[in-house]
């Protein structure tokens, strides 16, 4: 069986025995691919993604492409302006390049309270993540459940190779974002995110000034139990 069949059976398992699923999307390759394979069928999951507010104007302008492309709306997530208000007058719009922990501290404001608002009363939460996108993620299972947001996580593509996520996208003609293209493996925010040189680490590009070779945003570094009554060892 192909690896798109498998993570496609993954897809329909969570949607079945963990309703109401949803899938977080960053817009990235990986997250195009599920989009697909969601789109595709039709399956019962919620598609959303976070507007943080510092997103590239490519990312943004992919949100309509992929709502015109599917004929579906994806339900966009925006962090509480107070909140963002309150950050930047205490700290500095750019305050993230000062120091970790106000960069730990933006990145909880524009994204993790804003997935734990999107994540309430979910059962399943679907993500594009692979073992091969960095060390941090080198042990990630297949499907998992997070504590920290008490939520079912499944992970079909983790398993997957970059190539295999690139033949995916020509082979389905998916639409993806253009900064792919200009040297971007991982995007997020705009001021947070720059192009990597050949043969550099895939993360390298993100919060580039840190010297963390761990670095995250603070989404996904739970340490995930890798226990579900559904069976999805082999899928």
């Amino acid at each position: 069986m192909s690896r798109a069949a498998d993570a496609q059976r993954l897809l329909e398992r969570a949607a079945s025995a963990y309703a109401p699923a949803a899938f977080s999307s960053s817009l990235g390759a990986e997250d195009m691919v599920l989009t697909d394979l969601i789109a595709r069928e039709g399956l019962p999951i919620e598609i959303f993604t976070l507007d943080t507010g510092r997103l590239h104007a490519e990312t943004v302008e992919l949100i309509a492409r992929v709502q015109a492309h599917y004929g579906l709306a994806l339900h966009v997530v925006h962090p509480d302006a107070a909140a963002v208000a309150d950050y930047v007058v205490r700290h500095g719009r750019d305050a993230f390049y000062i120091s970790r922990e106000l960069r730990q501290h933006c990145c909880e404001i524009r994204k993790v309270e804003p997935l734990r608002r999107a994540l309430q009363g979910k059962r399943a939460w679907i993500t594009g993540l692979r073992r091969g996108q960095s060390s941090a993620r080198a042990d990630l299972p297949l499907a998992g459940f997070d504590a920290a947001f008490n939520v079912a996580k499944f992970n079909p593509l983790a398993e997957w190779s970059e190539a295999e996520v690139w033949a995916y996208l020509g082979e389905h003609k998916v639409p993806y974002n253009a900064l792919h293209d200009r040297g971007f493996p991982s995007i997020g925010c705009a001021p947070c995110t720059r192009a990597v040189a050949p043969g550099e680490d895939p993360r390298a590009g993100r919060w580039w000034w840190e010297q963390d070779s761990k670095k995250e945003c603070g989404l996904h570094v739970n340490g995930d139990s890798p226990h579900l009554p559904v069976r999805v060892t082999s899928v």
